[in-house]
């Protein structure tokens, strides 16, 4: 019999321990330990039973059992312990309060697609909503005021099994809102708050907003599951990536521009401040930006509209722009007549459709034109852009360098905060024991602890760790095999699968073709060998999802099942299904060596290792994404890559040779050897110094805290700072600065350089001479002080390249006759060898924050 109608009753509680509601649906408890084992230990057998759901624990209490807990005087005074430091926690000032100024920020929009909390919130496919969540939970220890804004998918991501042939299955279970720690924003009356978009054709789509508390950072959800939509736009929130077309624009819609509309909804029924800074991490969010021009283009509560310039102007200031994406396949594109009909329907009313249309436009090399990129739209509105690493700044500057023509890859104004975890969240308690001393001052003082502990104690822990991770596996093995379709007779060998005590290797994450999941099986014979020798075994746990859509992906994942498989080497290496947060929470500390291997340089960031590091364990990772600045040859091992003359079949053959070489030669070796030298079990000195070096100087740098903090001072006060500035007095200086901007959009086609001239220079020219340069420009319709004049030089290739550019302005100007001046300056030569120069005029305005942010450029 199947129900009509689907609701969840809520527990009531005693007064004594009326608490515990609160700790459960704030999702502090997720990363508070004390708070977390006080659940676990109110009924161990439920709690496992709901999958570690504080929420669901409670619901499934009986009276008896709630009465036993309210009348037990030390576990009630245990949750008002509790309860209290929640309360100090939510209220007392944190790093921001105590750091920053008092025109700091005083709250900032946070845009995602999808949120990595807790399994029990599953809103998250992969790094993206992880980083996300982290970043959320980072804010809230540091007391960032930041407000996340989303969408609440009634299917999540799906749930991963496998067939008994080895192919990956997808289920997609319904997520019923009133049983997740989220709560219904509410109008005054009680009744839910709701934003509304109007759709074509009449239609309209409707969304109420779910907040969830993750500590002291709201995060809002938007749901169109609602009765007053039709059916499709009901599941337009239905899963996370879902759909395509219309459905997935829709979504992006609904985030950027419906989360905007949900912040004011927020705020009026809160009092909560409204955001200074609006922050999308990634293109998905990107209408926000539409949306807040559409509110300055408005004449509503009697402002002065502004117009389309101004508007643009003004938005762009106060916005940040993070891209995630490192190959252009990655970023979300749709057809420009699609885009067209949505805002025809009335989306952003006011608001030029040919202006948005312009945002997305592929107009530069290599761009197809009807379409529309969501990634080059947010970076047009943003002030302030960055990729999640330096390499990854590097490679997002020259795919999108575009945008910028006439300018050097590193002058793109993209910069880079490389990501960082969230310590509390991934890190091991017994791990932290040992390395972190939460009472030092700083970041980096704090993970020094580690090298004051006795190597002995150190490898007993990493081996119980590695333990933990053994019975895991066998557990989660066990079940896997039994929904392939096992029998219990069968499955008696999943008991001795893995070895506490054998150098165990992880390797987990999404699984697009470019993360190479399958590298390790281009010699099988020699994987096998490296699994069972004799002296140095190996073992691998494996886990990774593939996206529903992706063949490839999924072909991988059979692949590497199969060989799993394999009678001969099951016990060595299995694949876990269904990689989430609960899983990896085991498998970071257990793992000795953490494997990445992306075609370099198509991995963004690659926080997993992160995680691992702050666990003792080692990398063993292609220079790519975070590890390629943080390496140092004594954290791990850096993987070979190919040079770019090898075709795809000749670089993955050398590159997979070069792992099992490092795994052979260098890996196994320093983890076997004292051991096999010395007989019996062994403690390995020159391992646990690398597991030392790797906690106490990676701890500091990739923790999620030093993260925030490059977003704070780098991002987000100058841009609250930009936003306030170009909103004083009815955005005055917004309106200026968009009239200049245009003016110099509209005379720049009239600016060139006409020629230069320098002085005599010594015959041979020595390092310390002087060089004087005068330019002479013709600027049009500009005045001198619309521009900078500057001279570029350095030591010049064969073809006349200048590297190692320096450049140095060209101070000193006289009119020459009309629209034409003279731009004087001197360079010292600080260089031997072939040296050279040029002249380049660029515009120069106050509210600018690069060189290159117009894109415009007149060079000699």
């Amino acid at each position: 019999m199947k129900a009509i109608r689907r609701f969840t009753v809520r527990t009531v509680l005693p007064e004594s321990i009326r608490p515990l509601s609160r700790l459960a649906n704030n999702l502090r408890w997720s990363w508070n330990k004390p708070t977390e084992q006080l659940f676990a230990e109110l009924n161990p057998q439920a709690w496992d039973s709901v999958n570690h759901d504080p929420v669901k624990l409670l619901g499934s209490l009986t009276r008896e059992e709630i009465q036993q807990i309210a009348e037990d005087t030390e576990l009630v005074e245990r949750i008002q312990a509790l309860d209290a430091q929640l309360d100090t926690y939510l209220t007392e000032p944190q790093w921001y309060q105590q750091t920053q100024r008092a025109d700091a920020p005083k709250s900032i929009a946070y845009f995602s697609a999808e949120y990595g909390i807790t399994s029990v919130l599953p809103q998250y496919s992969g790094g993206l909503g992880i980083l996300a969540g982290d970043h959320l939970k980072t804010a809230s220890d540091m007391g960032v005021p930041i407000v996340g804004v989303g969408l609440l998918y009634q299917h999540g991501y799906f749930k991963q099994s496998l067939s008994r042939d080895a192919w990956q299955l997808e289920d997609y279970p319904v997520l019923d809102p009133d049983g997740l720690p989220l709560s219904l924003l509410r109008e005054e009356d009680g009744a839910p708050a709701r934003v509304e978009l109007p759709l074509p054709d009449g239609r309209r789509l409707l969304a109420q907003i779910w907040r969830a508390d993750v500590g002291r950072v709201p995060l809002l959800l938007l749901d169109s599951n609602i009765a007053d939509n039709d059916d499709h736009a009901r599941n337009i929130t239905d899963r996370l990536y879902g759909g395509g077309g219309d459905h997935r624009l829709q979504q992006e819609l609904l985030l950027g521009m419906g989360g905007v509309r949900a912040l004011r909804t927020f705020s009026r029924l809160t009092g909560a401040p409204e955001p200074e800074v609006f922050h999308c991490n990634e293109g998905h969010a990107g209408f926000l930006g539409i949306e807040r021009i559409s509110e300055l283009m408005s004449a509503e509560e009697g402002r002065k509209p502004l117009s389309w310039e101004e508007a643009l102007t003004a938005v762009r200031a106060a916005t940040v722009f993070t891209t995630h994406t490192p190959v252009p396949a990655g970023i979300d594109r749709f057809e420009k007549d699609q885009i067209y009909r949505f805002f025809s329907a009335g989306l952003a009313p006011g608001v030029p459709a040919e202006k948005i249309l312009a945002l997305g436009d592929e107009n530069y090399p290599g761009g197809d034109s009807s379409k529309f990129n969501m990634a080059v739209m947010g970076l047009r509105l943003a002030q302030r852009a960055n990729g999640v690493a330096r390499l990854h700044g590097k490679v997002s500057r020259e795919m999108f360098a575009g945008l910028w023509p006439g300018f050097e890859f590193d002058e793109v104004p993209i910069g880079s905060v490389t990501n960082g975890v969230h310590v509390p969240s991934w890190i091991d308690p017994r791990i932290e024991a040992l390395a972190v001393d939460r009472s030092q001052p700083s970041l980096e003082s704090r993970w020094r602890a580690i090298n004051s502990i006795d190597d002995a104690r150190l490898w007993r822990i990493r081996r119980e760790l590695r333990d933990t991770l053994v019975q895991d596996v066998r557990a989660r093995l066990r079940t896997s095999w039994k929904k392939r379709g096992a029998a219990d007779a069968e499955l008696a060998w999943t008991d001795s699968v893995l070895d506490p005590n054998v150098l165990t290797i992880g390797f987990a994450r999404r699984v697009p073709t470019y993360k190479r999941l399958t590298l390790m099986l281009r010699d099988p014979q020699r994987l096998k060998r490296l699994l069972l020798d004799p002296q140095r075994p190996v073992q691998l746990v494996v886990a990774g999802k593939s996206h529903p859509a992706d063949e490839m992906g999924k072909q991988m994942v059979r692949d590497l099942v199969k060989f799993t498989d394999d009678p001969e080497v099951r016990h060595r290496i299995v694949f876990l299904p269904n990689y989430d947060i609960a899983m990896a929470r085991t498998l970071f500390p257990g793992c000795d060596v953490w494997l990445n291997n992306p075609l370099r340089p198509l991995e963004a960031c690659g926080t997993s290792g992160m995680k691992a590091a702050i666990n003792g364990g080692l990398n063993l990772s292609v220079l790519d994404g975070w590890w390629d600045e943080m390496y140092d040859g004594q954290n791990g091992w850096a993987i070979p890559t190919a040079d770019n003359r090898a075709t795809a079949e000749e670089r993955d053959n050398i590159e997979a040779a070069a792992l099992y070489e490092l795994i052979e030669d260098h890996v196994a070796p320093r983890f076997y050897g004292e051991k096999i030298a010395n007989g019996g079990d062994q403690v390995p000195h020159q391992w646990l110094a690398m597991v030392k070096h790797t906690l106490s100087t990676l701890g500091p740098k990739v923790s999620a805290k030093r993260m925030i903090e490059d977003y704070v001072t780098g991002l987000y006060v100058p841009a609250a700072l930009a936003g306030r500035t170009v909103a004083e007095e009815e955005h005055a200086q917004a309106r200026e600065a968009s009239r200049w901007a245009a003016r110099v959009h509209e005379s720049w086609g009239a600016v060139h350089v006409e020629h230069v001239e320098a002085a005599d220079v010594a015959e041979v020219p020595q390092i310390g001479d002087t060089l004087q340069v005068t330019a002479y420009v013709h600027l049009g319709n500009l005045r001198p002080e619309d521009v900078t004049v500057e001279i570029g030089y350095g030591r010049v290739s064969e073809s006349d390249h200048i590297h190692e550019r320096q450049f140095s302005e060209l101070d000193e100007h006289r009119g020459t006759e009309a629209g034409k001046w003279a731009f004087a300056g001197s360079i010292t030569i600080d260089r031997s060898g072939p040296f050279g120069y040029t002249v380049r005029v660029l515009p120069h305005h106050e509210s600018l924050t690069n060189r290159a942010e117009l894109g415009l450029v007149a060079s000699a």
